[in-house]
């Protein structure tokens, strides 16, 4: 029987997943297949490929290429105090709490270019929980995380970065916390020093602390069922008792898999507190 070109590239996707799992131990083999499919066929044009045998091809022999598709396949839609109304429930709610604890671990899990984990480096500081509290920021992507170590933005980018600032309860000038320079805007260094870069996949990677506060905002809705499940266990595992976790506004918590295990703290902006 011959396949039709949809079902072919079906089992070429399969195939280039397979491969990206045997031979880099990174696994995409869950994610939303839509979505995978989209990210596949742009890195497809951008390496100018003709079909998808072709970069699984290129990809299981080049390492180059192979960072090139991890960072097409990774998360990268953010920018600074993106949904402002979360911010604002955060200093209001989970603030408070944090202000009881000696020292903090924070993790941000998927943080693409770093633009939240900045936000949440200036929101700490605007509260005085900047000094201790220690950042961990993770991402899958390489190239990403060079990007948000480097903490370095278009200056046109800044107008909108401003206005969710001042949205998400601000209580200073957004221009402070950064230098100019050229046409780009640049992270003081004094907000990159209690934060840690490191790359982590949430798929195939363990817990590697107890942290008072997670954020994985608007990474699960990429996963399929399956993947969400194991990621949620991975979360509730890396968190401090009484920690919080935060999702993306359309992340419900599923309370089936994880009942009596965390208290709503905020239902509209997917704040949670662990019990149990």
């Amino acid at each position: 029987m011959i396949h039709t070109a949809p079902d072919l590239e079906h089992i070429e996707i399969q195939l280039l997943l397979e491969g990206i799992y045997q031979r880099y131990g990174f696994d995409f083999r869950q994610y939303a297949p839509a979505t995978l499919r989209r990210r596949v066929l742009h890195a497809l044009r951008e390496e100018k490929l003709a079909n998808v045998s072709s970069l699984q091809a290129r990809v299981l022999r080049d390492e180059a290429a192979f960072e090139r598709l991890v960072a097409c396949l990774a998360v990268n839609v953010t920018e600074m105090f993106r949904d402002p109304q979360f911010y604002q429930a955060f200093r209001q709610q989970v603030v408070p709490v944090l202000r009881t604890h000696p020292f903090l671990r924070i993790w941000h899990a998927g943080c693409s270019s770093g633009e939240e984990v900045y936000s949440m480096a200036i929101l700490l500081q605007e509260e005085g929980l900047l000094e201790r509290s220690r950042l961990y920021a993770t991402d899958l992507s390489t190239a990403n995380l060079a990007r948000a170590r480097d903490g370095i933005y278009p200056q046109r980018h800044l107008a909108q970065y401003a206005k969710n600032y001042r949205a998400s309860g601000g209580q200073g000038d957004l221009e402070s916390y950064f230098t100019s320079q050229y046409e780009h805007a640049i992270i003081r260094t004094e907000l990159k020093r209690n934060i840690i870069w490191a790359q982590h996949n949430l798929v195939t990677d363990g817990s590697f602390n107890d942290f008072h506060v997670i954020l994985c905002r608007n990474v699960l809705i990429y996963f399929n069922q399956d993947l969400q499940a194991k990621v949620h266990h991975l979360l509730h595992d890396s968190l401090a008792p009484f920690g919080l976790l935060a999702l993306g506004r359309f992340e419900p918590l599923d309370m089936g898999l994880l009942a009596g295990r965390y208290s709503t703290l905020d239902a509209r902006e997917k704040l949670y507190r662990k019990v149990a």
